[in-house]
């Protein structure tokens, strides 16, 4: 017979899968192409570990950054056993989502009674913006972080201190974010001995030494391997200041707030303008500084009485922290796949307001509007779900829905380009312009199409741009060599292409007109 315990983890982890199903009749879209289907280093198991040393991205022109091993393992394990079909890849995104899922009941069990830790999970399954999360293939780094994150938790509690370990560093060699196990199990620990004095107070401190350990050789190794990323930032953060910065990550915490609680207005891109860039403060800034201040008095005055929301709400910040660009500039401004860990505060909030109500009026009243919720949150999942069918499909829904944003105009540029399409290039890369000229990359991309077409009329502005803020840029070189042969000057063109081909060795057929 089937338990109740059982049971509670079970449906959510059939509604999560069940869910994103429909995705395994997609295709590779956007990065997946070059991290997996053009990536040796994901075909083969034997080829995954002998690239553990190397970068997350395929190592060539431009790349080089992060380090994600355990990720590009479970990629190669995919590709054995499917045969590279993308359909085997979204069918094990589904699974891992199941996962979590699972390990989010189980945790937040500890602290809710079964239906509200039911609810927890159903909410998280059904989530829109894990859509790209799950959808997009090389957002399984969200997945594997989260389940090495929360397996840990779960268990160092049954002091299972090996595997806790374990889990930790899968976390971490997933993501970035999962260096933040640490503490997570830290937290928890702190709060198991609130809510049960007669446990132990603290996990045994060789634990702790060992997740020290492993953190710190993480870190170091991370540096040593794909630190590069560390120079790869957002375009609205690459000559910003200080209040620069922050006048475009405040409203990106709000976005993201906002996300979390009224997921509709949805978008696979958060570059200006979709978040604006304003020369200085702004009512959205003023918003997510109320936000960044709010979640941890709201961390900690929970930690009585609502344990559950105290330990989600202090996930979510520390997952969130990294690519908030609030210390540091990181290489998104916001994107839907980094808020998968944290709309774990969503589904504690969403339990602790149905265990209070069930206290207040009927248990049936409260499973009638916990599965209106559920309904209304996997309909607008399953609504949004095709737009990452493929390239085209998210090109045209980004454009539809958000016609402010610069990169979608840029993307269309490109595409349009390589059909041929010389006027509706032309005309996508000079919206792009106009809806933020400041970005390095498309300046590089819009003077490399140009010069390439033989307009040479504004390419000289577009390379200075592009060199100024990105010297060592493939394409702004490529731009650049093309500018000084269309000016007839062969010296400085071929001085270009040294400096290229000693920065870039991979480009170097192209400038000797190998490869065009």
């Amino acid at each position: 017979m089937v338990t109740r315990a059982v049971l509670i983890r079970a449906l959510p982890f059939a509604v999560a899968v069940a869910l994103y199903l429909p995705a395994t009749r997609y295709g590779f879209v956007q990065d997946d192409k070059v991290v997996i289907a053009e990536n040796p280093s994901a075909h083969s198991l034997h080829a995954a570990l002998r690239a553990v040393g190397q970068p997350y991205w395929p190592l060539g022109p431009g790349r080089g950054e992060l380090y994600r091993p355990v990720t590009i393992i479970s990629y190669a394990l995919d590709w054995a056993v499917g045969g590279g079909s993308p359909g085997w890849f979204h069918f094990m995104n589904a699974l891992w989502h199941g996962l979590v899922v699972a390990l989010v009941v189980v945790v937040l069990a500890r602290w809710l009674p079964p239906g509200a830790a039911l609810v927890a999970g159903l909410v998280f399954a059904v989530h829109p913006v894990h859509v790209e999360g799950v959808a997009s293939l090389v957002a399984r780094a969200e997945l594997l972080a989260a389940a090495g994150m929360l397996g840990a938790v779960v268990a160092a509690r049954r002091r299972w201190w090996v595997v806790a370990v374990v889990c930790a560093a899968g976390a971490m060699l997933s993501k970035e974010h999962g260096v933040v196990t640490g503490v997570v199990i830290l937290l928890d620990d702190w709060l198991q001995g609130r809510d049960d004095p007669g446990s132990p107070r603290h996990y045994p401190a060789p634990f702790y030494v060992a997740l020290a350990a492993i953190t710190l050789t993480y870190v170091a190794v991370w540096h040593h391997v794909g630190g590069q990323a560390t120079g790869d930032v957002a375009a609205p953060f690459m000559a910003a200041g200080l209040g620069g910065r922050l006048g475009v990550a405040f409203p990106a915490v709000l976005r993201a707030a906002r996300l979390l609680v009224w997921p509709l207005d949805l978008s696979a891109d958060y570059n200006p303008q979709v978040i604006p860039a304003p020369a200085g403060i702004s009512v959205a800034a003023l918003g997510g500084v109320l936000v960044v201040c709010a979640l941890p008095v709201l961390a900690w005055g929970a930690r009585r009485r609502a344990p559950a929301l105290c330990f989600a709400a202090a996930t979510a910040i520390l997952c969130y922290l990294p690519t908030s660009n609030l210390l540091f500039p990181s290489g998104v401004v916001l994107a839907e796949r980094t808020l998968y860990t944290p709309v774990l505060l969503a589904a504690a909030f969403a339990s602790v307001a149905a265990a209070w109500a069930a206290t207040r009026v009927s248990a049936r009243r409260v499973g009638a509007v916990v599965a209106g919720l559920v309904v209304l949150l996997g309909a607008r999942t399953l609504a949004r779900l095709p737009v990452w069918r493929d390239n085209k499909t998210l090109l045209l829904a980004t454009l539809s829905e958000h016609p402010e944003s610069y990169r979608a105009h840029q993307w269309a540029a490109s595409v349009l380009a390589g059909l041929g399409d010389t006027a509706g290039a032309r005309r996508q890369y000079a919206i792009a312009d106009s809806l933020f000229p400041e970005d390095a990359r498309l300046a590089a991309d819009r003077a490399f199409y140009l010069a390439g077409i033989g307009d040479t009329m504004v390419v000289a502005d577009l390379v200075a741009l592009a060199r100024r803020r990105l010297p060592w840029d493939r394409v702004a070189l490529r731009a650049q060599f093309l500018l000084w042969r269309a000016r007839g000057a062969p010296a400085q063109a071929q001085a270009v292409a040294d400096t290229a081909m000693r920065a870039v060795p991979e480009d170097s057929a192209w400038y000797r007109g190998e490869k065009r």
